[in-house]
């Protein structure tokens, strides 16, 4: 949604890079091209004009002027400014104290209020809670049995009493307004605790969609109303918001369609022209693409920071307790990490969602958009079915994996030999790497190791003598003749010298157990 935004602001913040002072010129500038990439992004003149100068009076003042690093300190007042107009601080739901708290849910028609609402169903659902939906949209054709679909995939019961239009010649029957009232009355007697309210909407702003949305919101009063906006309506939606904050009273915005391709602009512009904060953003066509909105981390991703935190209540939601705990008992144990162990890896990120997504929440993503977008998530698909053509025993011992193995899992998985080839010699890699870091040895060319762990010292190796020391005992002369002559007259002291202890002469050197190809385990019954 905010790509191009994010491109732009990004270019613009280079521009302050290695300066160690802004001028006022440097200030006018960078304030220029934030209005510019802030205008293409549809955002509203009004907010361009506030976000401006605000950016711009702090940009001048003392905080910059200074700070060590100006053109950061530039990025953080943007941040700042950014978070203050799509609302400061996370706006959660007001839960009532007594009885089913009730939220209604207001609109033009197409902004997908209908799928919204099963949306909020199942994050509820996951929250605890126990949601019933409410249709109460009897205008649009077919919204009834809409709703009992997308229900339906959410796991949330739907109460539905009138079945609604069938279709545009059908006149609409039913009373809207009797519907949200039983439906409240029945949440009651069924013991659910949060009751969601989905309303008629219209394609464009008249008397009659008000008076029905007002009559609804007077008849069940709602301890939210939530205004669903389309965010990719662009400069519209400034006008739209205002309507409906003037017609309903709405307590907070949901964006829908926020995974689109517009601008963005609607996001930057709502919660700062009519006071509301948005409080959740709909970002995908399933029922799980929906989040709370959180103000500083929409920032962030705005100007390329990442948004980690989002990415870990992701990880935290949705991965095994316990194959994470096996995992790391495996990795602290030094076991080698298998093909099975691969596999399970994989269904843990494939519960998360999107690679695509996930990946664009890491800082500095947008510099990989371009391969990011090229990726082909079936490719995780190809990976999965090599992996499952294997037998058990070839997953947990991959050596064995020979070129007629190969060509069998290659057939049994659709692919090429090559492409099993690759995910071999790619697993062979990751299988190094994990036992590097399990004996504290660090990922190759990073500079140390992980602290605590057994081996870790400079340079991420065992601790011991640096390149050319010299060996213990020997000569250490920088004259490379002199220091060969010295260490053959102390290599001849020590066979004329009989060990200490001795009562025949000189002790036979004990062979080495490596050399004498014994059983695996066998030498520790050696003496030493």
């Amino acid at each position: 949604m905010f790509n191009s935004l994010s491109d732009r602001l990004t270019a613009t913040f280079k521009n302050l890079k290695g300066k160690g002072r802004l001028t006022e010129a440097d200030v006018d500038a960078t304030v220029r091209e934030i209005r510019r990439a802030l205008l293409d992004a549809d955002v509203a003149v009004p907010v361009v004009r506030e976000f401006t100068a605000a950016v711009k009076e702090r940009a001048l003042g003392l905080e910059v002027s200074e700070a060590l690093n100006p053109g950061q300190q530039v990025v953080k007042i943007v941040n700042e400014e950014l978070q203050n107009i799509l609302g400061g601080q996370t706006r959660r739901i007001r839960m009532a104290k007594t009885g089913p708290t009730i939220i209604m849910l207001a609109g033009l028609q197409g902004a997908g209020k209908t799928t919204l609402a099963g949306k909020l169903g199942k994050w509820l659902k996951g929250q605890g809670h126990r949601p019933l939906l409410v249709a109460s949209d009897l205008q649009r054709p077919n919204a009834v049995t809409q709703l009992q679909v997308v229900g339906e995939r959410a796991g949330v019961p739907v109460f539905a009493p009138h079945p609604g239009t069938t279709s545009e010649f059908d006149d609409p029957t039913g009373d809207p307004v009797q519907v949200a009232r039983d439906g409240v009355a029945q949440a009651r007697a069924r013991l659910h605790d949060v009751v969601i309210v989905d309303t008629a909407g219209r394609l464009g702003i008249d008397e009659a969609l008000m008076t029905q949305a007002r009559d609804i919101r007077d008849a069940v009063q709602p301890d939210e109303v939530l205004f669903v906006i389309d965010a990719m309506i662009g400069q519209d939606a400034v006008n739209t918001a205002q309507a409906f904050n003037e017609g309903v009273d709405f307590t907070g915005v949901v964006l829908s369609k926020l995974d689109g391709d517009a601008r963005g602009g609607a996001a930057l512009s709502v919660a700062s022209v009519t006071g509301k904060p948005i409080m959740f953003a709909s970002t995908g066509e399933n029922v799980d693409d929906f989040e709370q909105f959180h103000p500083d981390r929409m920032a962030s991703r705005i100007l390329d920071m990442g948004d980690v935190l989002t990415l870990i209540e992701q990880a935290e939601k949705q991965w095994d307790r316990a194959e994470a705990e096996k995992m790391a008992r495996k990795f602290t144990d030094q076991e080698d990490f298998t093909f099975e162990d691969f596999l399970a890896q994989m269904q843990q990120l494939r519960k998360m969602g999107s690679m695509k997504k996930m990946l664009m929440m890491m800082p500095g993503a947008a510099g990989m958009r371009e391969q990011l977008e090229n990726f082909d998530e079936r490719e995780i698909d190809r990976v999965e079915a090599i992996v499952r053509s294997m037998t058990p025993h070839e997953r947990v011992a991959p050596k064995i994996i020979n070129g007629s193995r190969r060509a069998r899992i290659a057939k049994g998985s659709g692919v090429t030999v090559s492409e099993v080839n690759q995910l071999m010699e790619r697993f062979a890699q990751a299988q190094k790497m994990m036992k590097r870091l399990a004996q504290g040895k660090g990922v190759p060319g990073m500079p140390g190791g992980i602290p605590g762990m057994p081996g870790a010292g400079a340079g991420g190796g065992k601790k011991g003598k640096g390149k050319g020391s010299a060996k213990k005992g020997g000569s250490r002369s920088g004259n490379p003749a002199k220091r060969a002559q010295e260490n053959a007259a102390l290599e001849q002291q020590r066979k004329q010298k009989a060990p200490a202890g001795s009562a025949f002469g000189a002790v036979q050197a004990q062979p080495d157990p490596a050399d004498l190809n014994l059983p695996k385990g066998f030498e520790k019954f050696l003496g030493k």
